[in-house]
């Protein structure tokens, strides 16, 4: 047919149909534009809350000297980790130990006095008894006897006194944790009235993570606390490693009405002091657990002037455009709301370069046969 034409018709007709190849013969060759799919998955989705939390301290002991004395031996380094009752500096306490040594000598005085003195009352008493001794004698030396016994008494308490400042002299890790900055080295002497800090210790583990969530999900926080405490997770920026997981354990007592958020706390094993205190986190509440929801890829969903959708690709080969409504994230993921089956194939890449009723092919699957008919 093509030869019967003129010559002139003939070019512009086999122009036009060279031109009529859309995306640089796509169509033609592979059956529609090509786009990559992902398929629609429904179950079970934590409801996650995002937030950014503070990582902090349960406990953070400032150490000072409870008694007066120098600095004889620093036992710890900066930054080191101790144990619960390990030695961290000793002071020079021969002066308590002298005082000490004179304490003991006076409380066996006192007691010898005592004694004498008990035994003068027992004399009068039986001598009182066979009218040998005034009544008032006889008082006087109950009273020396109780005296005595009473010196006896005040001599132990200074002494129990005097052996616990010895014993202040060595001071201890009062908990497990991580010192700071020692600014005091041996050889400064310290006094218990100046309260100057010796050092820090700071626990590491467990550790503490604050963070506030809007207040709209304070009831679903609540419902979540009245079983098994809901998981929290922890990241912090530029960590590649896992998320550190926790456990929620404070909900504040009252909504900050200036922000409108209420404040949580969470605990962390953090053994591997993965977490810092004075660290800020990315952190991920999941109060309970969504059982039928609808995910699709992040990039697959779509904003146009009538709201979010996404294409489905048809049986047919064609885009099909279908509205959704926008719920939250999940990982990389978006749980939507619309009319979509599990198991759909949901355009993601691609998804701009189509419309609805466009022809689509999956990147790598067959092409479609197609019929050419050649015009003579």
């Amino acid at each position: 047919m093509m030869r019967s034409l003129p010559p002139a018709l003939r070019r512009t007709l086999g122009a036009a149909l060279l031109a009529f190849v859309p995306l640089g013969g796509a169509l033609a060759q592979g059956g529609g534009v090509p786009v990559t799919t992902d398929p629609v998955r429904i179950g079970p989705v934590p409801v996650e809350i995002l937030a950014n939390g503070l990582v902090s301290s349960e406990s953070v002991v400032t150490i000072r000297t409870r008694v007066d004395g120098q600095i004889e031996r620093v036992l710890v380094a900066e930054g080191q980790m101790v144990r619960r009752g390990q030695p961290l500096f000793i002071l020079d306490s021969r002066m308590n130990q002298a005082l000490l040594a004179q304490q003991e000598a006076q409380l066996a005085r006192d007691k010898a006095q005592a004694a004498r003195a008990q035994a003068d009352a027992q004399r009068y008493q039986s001598l009182r008894g066979e009218s040998f001794a005034s009544q008032q004698r006889f008082e006087q030396a109950q009273a020396d006897s109780l005296a005595g016994a009473a010196n006896v008494r005040a001599t132990e308490a200074l002494i129990a006194q005097t052996r616990l400042n010895i014993e202040f002299a060595t001071i201890t890790a009062e908990i497990d944790g991580q010192l700071g900055a020692i600014p005091l080295r041996a050889g400064n002497f310290v006094r218990q009235a100046e309260n100057t800090a010796i050092t820090t210790l700071t626990q590491m583990d467990p550790i503490l993570v604050s963070f506030a969530v809007p207040e709209r999900w304070l009831p679903a926080v609540r419902t979540a606390m009245q079983g098994e405490a809901p998981t929290v997770r922890a990241h912090a920026e530029g960590d590649r490693g896992p998320w550190a997981e926790g456990r929620l354990v404070f909900v504040d007592s009252a909504v900050d009405t200036t922000t409108g958020t209420i404040l949580l706390k969470a605990r962390f094993q953090n053994a591997d002091n993965k977490l810092w205190p004075g660290q800020y986190v990315q952190v991920t509440l999941a109060p309970r657990t969504d059982p039928e929801a609808i995910t699709v890829a992040g990039p697959a969903v779509q904003t146009g002037q009538q709201g979010r959708y996404v294409f489905v690709l048809a049986p047919d080969g064609t885009a099909r455009r279908r509205p959704v409504e926008f719920l939250r994230t999940a990982g990389d993921r978006a749980v939507v709301k619309g009319e979509l089956a599990a198991g759909e194939k949901v355009i993601v890449d691609g998804a701009q370069r189509v419309t609805e009723g466009t022809r689509a092919m999956e990147r790598g699957a067959a092409p479609a046969p197609q019929r050419v008919s050649s015009v003579q």
